[in-house]
């Protein structure tokens, strides 16, 4: 994947960091000449599920963002729980549930892979240059 540790982001317990997090992803896109807004709003819905989900006492949520071989963007996010994420059917007016349905219409592919020793999970995206 490249430069992970340049381009990895320590996220705070707070869902008001998610501006921070695009704020970060478009930095990172621009820097590779790529358009943001779907890095932006994939990291949003990944980064938001991690915090929804994850506890003080499962560590940090960690964002990395890199490029494939054939230059495409792969991010991950990183959290403590072992709870593996799932595309819900949201109802007409909830204002949850629709996260991973985005990332699946809008990424290349998305999967999960639970870390060693159940010491949480990996969500990641690869989503292509438009």
């Amino acid at each position: 994947m490249g430069d992970a540790a340049e381009n990895q982001m320590v996220v705070k317990q707070d869902l008001e960091v998610v501006a921070e997090v695009r704020r970060f992803v478009r930095l990172v896109a621009g820097q590779w000449g790529m358009d943001d807004f779907t890095p932006c709003l994939i990291a949003s819905e990944l980064v938001t599920n991690a915090l929804r989900y994850a506890s003080e006492e499962d560590g940090d949520v960690i964002l990395r963002v890199g490029r494939t071989e054939d230059d495409a963007l792969w991010m991950e996010v990183q959290d403590g729980t072992r709870e593996l994420p799932h595309v819900q059917e949201a109802e007409m007016f909830s204002e949850v549930g629709r996260g991973l349905m985005l990332v699946d219409h809008f990424s290349r592919c998305w999967g999960v892979r639970p870390l060693a020793d159940k010491a949480g999970k990996v969500v990641f995206a690869i989503i292509d240059r438009s």
